[in-house]
């Protein structure tokens, strides 16, 4: 064996050893409500997203966002223990809602080596390879994100698939910086770009509901917009998430939610089903 596979190989090892650990104790998802009883509520996301729960609103609007892409300052990439979180400035803000959401960060979720699946969400079970989470609070009651995180209405977060295909340039001016932020609390600022770009190309196919944190403390404080349609990055920049990052702190939820929502609609914008 190469001395870059054991390398590799190592990682890998080390990765599975700090999710079985916690997923042993305290931190195991299952054990979550515990210590954080949100966890246990009737709100919990993320979810499966099946035919059974949609429902058509004509209400509803095509998402619009605002500033994405005006970004001119360096943005700063941390791994902050649980996934890999990007700042975001306020002038950029979801305009579709009834209320000023302004974004704060975006951030991943993913699988490993050994298990492809790592998106959050799931549809009529089908986990994708990745899954994007831009997060923005209600700027027009709250000040910052930490202070409406627990509020009813603090939290809109735009949920993206992300499945394997061709090369993403756009993603690649995150991606590429992975190694720069492998072990918890490492940050590093990288160019401005225009982040419209990593949305899918239709804003106008998505489903809506009110969940909640999908880790701990869980708050149940987010309405949620799941794009229907994946935007698509290579093999090899899935790999660079699940090799060139370690993550500690609590292990990726699966979509346990679909269980505690027995009363649980999924709103659409247009009259989509699941196929």
């Amino acid at each position: 064996m190469s001395r870059r596979c054991l390398a590799t190989l190592l990682r890998c090892l080390h990765v599975i050893a700090l999710t079985s650990a916690a997923s042993d104790g305290l931190e195991g998802q299952y054990d979550w409500p515990k210590k954080y009883p949100y966890c246990g509520g009737v709100s919990q996301s993320p979810i499966d997203i099946s035919n059974e729960l949609l429902r058509y609103d004509p209400t509803l609007r095509p998402v619009e966002v605002r500033g994405y892409s005006n970004c001119t300052e360096p943005l700063a990439l941390i791994n902050n223990g649980h996934s890999v979180e990007m700042s975001l400035p306020s002038t950029m803000y979801i305009s579709s809602l009834p209320q000023r959401y302004s974004a704060a960060q975006l951030h991943f979720h993913w699988g490993s080596t050994d298990h492809l699946g790592g998106s959050e969400h799931t549809i009529k079970g089908k986990q994708y390879p990745a899954e994007m989470h831009i997060v923005h609070f209600n700027s027009d009651k709250y000040s910052n994100l930490s202070t409406a995180v627990d509020k009813a209405d603090g939290l809109a977060v735009l949920g993206v698939f992300i499945d394997v295909g061709a090369f993403n340039p756009v993603f690649d001016l995150i991606l590429s910086h992975l190694g720069s932020v492998r072990y918890r609390d490492q940050g590093v600022q990288i160019p401005a770009f225009n982040v419209f770009n990593l949305l899918p190309e239709r804003l106008d196919e998505f489903y809506r509901y009110d969940g909640s944190l999908t880790t701990p403390p869980c708050y149940p404080s987010v309405l949620w917009t799941v794009f229907r349609n994946p935007v698509r990055i290579s093999q090899e920049q899935v790999c660079l998430l699940q090799l060139n990052t370690w993550l500690c702190e609590f292990p990726a939820p699966s979509s346990f939610g679909i269980f505690i929502f027995s009363h649980l609609f999924i709103y659409l914008f247009t009259a989509l089903s699941l196929t």
